[in-house]
């Protein structure tokens, strides 16, 4: 999953998705809006993000609603901080 995680991190119209979802839930349609790209393109990037963990969609009626996964995200910001603290405390026992 970290993976997949930063991987649909790398495309700017994804980290833009990710922007527009951490105020409010949206439909795909109301996301496509925001952009000048086929519709279709936005609902591949939000398949990339929903595989990585980041989105999560629901039904309703007619509509695909997406919203931000902040527990996903919480969850690999707390890897990201790990990773570092421990990279900066092996080098720092190494240099003593």
């Amino acid at each position: 999953m970290k993976d997949d995680f930063f991987q649909a991190l790398s495309h700017p119209c994804r980290r833009e998705i990710i922007r527009l979802l951490k105020w409010r839930d949206l439909s795909a349609g109301e996301i496509a809006g925001h952009f000048d790209i086929a519709q279709p393109t936005v609902s591949r990037h939000l398949d990339v993000l929903k595989n990585a963990g980041i989105v999560t969609s629901r039904r309703r009626a007619n509509q695909v609603i997406y919203s931000l996964d902040l527990t996903a995200v919480q969850g690999m910001l707390v890897e990201i901080l790990d990773l570092l603290g421990r990279g900066e405390g092996e080098r720092r026992e190494s240099e003593a």
